[in-house]
């Protein structure tokens, strides 16, 4: 098994992590939004960001609010984490999702026309 398999799994131990990823599938949020959500603090919600960007299960894009500040959403770029277990070992496979936010949105918006 290599690091970022053993980051993975040992991200996925961690209640805080999973519930980020649980809400972040639903739409991108921002750090308070997933604080609220998640009944955790700033600095918990930070920690667990950065290390799961570390492994790109997540990723940031930037936003511009009505009174012109910038501020950041989260968006997860994972839709399956398998683990599979034969020969006396065990793999650790990671979906991502399908394409990146804004070519979602870019279809999206496409669609309309």
């Amino acid at each position: 098994m290599n690091e970022d398999e053993d980051a993975v799994l040992a991200l996925l131990d961690d209640e805080y992590a999973r519930a980020i990823l649980a809400h972040l599938t639903i739409e991108p949020m921002s750090v308070d939004e997933l604080c609220t959500a998640c009944e955790m603090s700033d600095a918990t919600a930070y920690r667990r960001l950065n290390r799961l960007q570390e492994v790109d299960l997540v990723t940031e894009k930037q936003e511009i609010d009505p009174d012109g500040h910038h501020y950041k959403r989260y968006v997860a770029t994972v839709e399956a984490v398998t683990i599979a277990f034969a020969d006396g070992a065990y793999k650790v496979e990671v979906t991502r999702s399908r394409t990146d936010p804004a070519d979602r949105f870019t279809d999206l918006f496409e669609g309309l026309s």
